[in-house]
């Protein structure tokens, strides 16, 4: 092992109870680009990850005048102990908010778009056929657009996520969340090799894939190597990693604050082990720096 490796996996972190360390501040939202978006979003009655997951980064990527959608209400059916999302029944589906959608992306003039959502078990279709529907109606209004659709679990329900992967997004994410031994806790309702076989599906059908995981929930580094080679096994192109921060006091605590230095390296390592791209860094979500994970999908200039 390199000295530089070395020096990453003895790097300090810092214990969860302790107040957040200097590299987890981030910027308060300001600006004309974010006044805009925030408008756009009001007006189309719409409702982003950025807000409802209490991004970080939302006033940096709603400034640069982007942001992730997220569609199929906000309300979840699902009880993962780390994510912000609301909890419950959720309303009936809104056939109408795939145009919503459109037209806010074209209004906005973005490149690149994400787009996310809860997890409707409720729904027969795990709420596929909106899913699909928004990607044609963004095709429609906006061709140029770029996409990356971050896809929740369809209970292996595999010809609903034929629905997706036949409409050919330009990038198809799953995220995994965490290492297996802590899924029971972190992801209740989901399973590992579930996920995982997803990955490896959306794979198979020709479509470019990610994930992304947190780091911070009490998981050892060996584990994260087995995390990264299970999803590289699986198809998996483009790795986000990020710390994880607790929400609320509801949720699950923060174990530790991973320094940087750490997550530099576990880019090298994703790198070597075959990933075409790792975005690694404290203030790292899913669909930060979107834009760059296109690979063979991205405009040429």
């Amino acid at each position: 092992m390199s000295v530089v490796a070395t020096s990453a996996l003895t790097a300090k972190n810092l214990p969860g109870d302790g107040p957040r360390p200097k590299w987890l501040r981030v910027k308060l939202p300001y600006g004309k680009s974010y006044t805009d978006v925030r408008a756009i979003i009001d007006t189309h009655q719409l409702h982003t990850v950025c807000q409802s997951a209490r991004c970080p980064n939302m006033g940096e990527c709603w400034g640069a005048g982007t942001a992730t959608f997220m569609i199929l209400g906000n309300t979840c059916t699902r009880s993962c102990s780390f994510c912000a999302v609301a909890t419950g029944r959720p309303e009936g589906l809104d056939i109408m908010e795939p145009l919503r959608v459109a037209k806010a992306i074209q209004r906005m003039g973005v490149k690149h778009a994400v787009i996310t959502s809860v997890n409707r078990d409720e729904q027969k279709d795990s709420g596929m056929n909106i899913w699909a529907e928004t990607v044609r109606q963004i095709r429609r209004l906006a061709p140029g657009v770029t996409m990356e659709t971050l896809i929740p679990d369809v209970k292996a329900r595999w010809d609903m996520l034929k629905l997706i992967t036949d409409e050919k997004p330009e990038v198809i994410s799953h995220n995994m969340e965490t290492v297996q031994r802590l899924y029971r806790r972190v992801r209740p309702q989901a399973r590992y090799a579930r996920s995982l076989e997803q990955i490896q599906r959306t794979k198979d059908a020709g479509c470019r894939t990610k994930s992304g995981f947190m780091v911070g929930l009490g998981e050892t580094v060996e584990e994260v190597y087995e995390l990264m080679q299970d999803l590289v096994n699986h198809g998996c192109d483009v790795l986000t990693i990020g710390q994880y921060l607790q929400p609320t006091k509801m949720h699950l605590p923060v174990d530790a604050f991973i320094h940087p230095d750490l997550f530099d390296h576990y880019r090298e390592v994703g790198l070597e082990m075959g990933f075409d791209y790792v975005e690694s860094g404290p203030l790292v979500r899913s669909s930060y720096h979107s834009e760059r994970h296109l690979g063979p999908y991205a405009p040429s200039s």
